[in-house]
């Protein structure tokens, strides 16, 4: 349920954009930040949020971020201009941050064998289904909240929802004892999160020519994590505790290259939405509830997959990913296709298989990916690893929900040609899932030549055995 929520406020809100503006008489600039300051403190928050998770506590930190995030949803229904909306959407997205790391980590420290694997199923079906149901979700509930005001209920309807999560959380998550690893790397927090933020900050504020005007943060980023990365390959040299260690990306099996493909994926993934929404809303005059009805399909393949991959994961590996994959881009590549050059008419209905298929195997990505790249992560690393994974998501789908609608209006200011427009966006999405598709597909094939190789137990993986009292 927290899980659900957290992500589904990535995506719900897009589709309430321009009401939102009516109502609060707020510029474009303005109104952008509801989505995107959303995701920058969301993806700011993660890692340090991670490594809180392992020093301290789980299950606490869990619990207040949850608490936080519905008291955030409610101050930002009850925002009344847009400038105390946007202040409660970043508190909302920071809290968002905290609960999202603890998700995954509390799966790898109560959950062992197949029974992480069902586990982590259930949580990628989770991520997969909440991003892909955000615009009928958001379409909906305008559709019965009518009016002006009708906006404010997609952020209220977090609040019944958030209680009773946090009510089930108290009484069913287990209390576990703290790690008694206390400290926190607070040189890294303040590198990782200034150079996150100069990757993201130019993205986020892409609606009103900050990629052209904030280029150069991109480089200093790219220093800042450079120094981050030495940082704390310095402090593993003097048995310190890093706050994220670099030895889960050359040791741990499988985890840098599912975080590749995560981030590959989530470019081409979470951009796709705000397209849709686009051509079908302003280019064929779609209301926002039949805007989303129109890429529902892709929600319905989802769901109906995710639910599988997570059983199925332990047996067929990252196979499933790049079938998946495959599914994933011919079924987009499609639709992209017949919207182009199609029927006016009919076009979005035809589309509508062609959209199940890419959710059919859509289902089959995020999930197994999760497994696939968390299985062999030390529990004492849990937290960490989990943050720095969904980092790598926000930031891909931060890249994506700035470039694709980016390149949609270049097109369309040159050709008026709202179709035209959409295959170009959909083109260069594909060209994302494309690459994370090779990537899949190399270590699909290493597995393949190693198959056979005794695996090491996951606390064994790149930081040694636990002892007998962590066991």
């Amino acid at each position: 349920m927290a899980g659900f929520m957290s992500l589904l406020d990535v995506t719900i809100v897009a589709v309430a954009l321009p009401t939102v503006q009516r109502d609060l008489h707020a510029s474009a600039a303005q109104v952008q930040w509801v989505v995107s300051g959303y995701a920058l403190t969301f993806a700011l928050a993660l890692v340090t949020a991670g490594r809180l998770g392992d020093a301290l506590d789980r299950r606490r930190i869990f619990l207040l971020a949850l608490s936080g995030f519905v008291v955030f949803s409610a101050a930002c229904g009850a925002a009344p201009d847009i400038t105390l909306l946007v202040v409660a959407r970043l508190a909302q997205g920071l809290a968002a941050g905290f609960m999202a790391p603890q998700n995954s980590a509390l799966i790898q420290q109560l959950f062992r064998g197949a029974e992480r694997g069902r586990a982590f199923g259930l949580f990628g079906s989770t991520v997969g289904i909440s991003s892909a149901v955000g615009p009928i979700t958001g379409g909906v509930i305008l559709a019965l909240a009518s009016g002006a005001q009708g906006w404010r209920w997609i952020f209220y309807v977090n609040v019944p929802i958030g209680v009773l999560a946090v009510l089930l959380g108290r009484r069913l998550l287990p209390r576990t004892r703290r790690s008694g690893r206390g400290h926190v790397d607070v040189p890294g927090v303040l590198l990782l999160g200034l150079g996150v933020l100069c990757l993201m900050y130019p993205l986020v504020q892409a609606e009103s020519g900050g990629i052209g005007q904030l280029w150069w943060l991109f480089p200093v980023g790219v220093a800042v994590l450079a120094v981050f990365a030495q940082w704390q390959r310095r402090l593993v040299a003097r048995g310190a505790q890093p706050l994220l260690d670099p030895r889960l990306f050359t040791t741990v099996r499988g985890y840098a290259v599912g975080a590749g493909v995560g981030t590959l994926y989530f470019i081409g993934f979470s951009g796709v939405w705000l397209v849709f929404a686009l051509f079908y809303q302003h280019g064929l005059g779609f209301t926002p509830l039949r805007s989303g009805l129109a890429v529902t399909p892709f929600a319905v393949g989802s769901a109906i997959t995710a639910v599988v991959a997570g059983r199925l994961v332990e047996r067929f590996g990252r196979l499933l990913t790049v079938c998946g994959l495959t599914g994933v881009i011919l079924g987009l590549g499609g639709a992209a296709l017949l919207l182009r050059y199609g029927p006016a008419g009919s076009a979005p209905w035809l589309a509508a298989p062609l959209l199940f298929l890419g959710g059919f195997g859509g289902g089959f990505v995020v999930s197994p990916n999760i497994t696939m790249t968390l299985r062999d992560v030390p529990v004492r690393m849990a937290g960490a690893a989990g943050g720095a994974l969904q980092t790598g998501q926000r930031l891909g789908a931060a890249v994506g929900t700035a470039a694709l609608p980016g390149l949609f209006y270049v097109v369309l200011a040159g050709s008026d040609d709202y179709r035209g427009a959409l295959f170009a966006a959909l083109g260069a999405a594909l060209v994302g899932m494309a690459a994370s598709l090779a990537l899949a597909t190399f270590d699909w094939r290493r597995d393949r030549r190693t198959r056979g190789t005794r695996r090491k137990c996951p606390d064994e993986v790149a930081t040694g055995p636990v002892n007998a009292r962590e066991t």
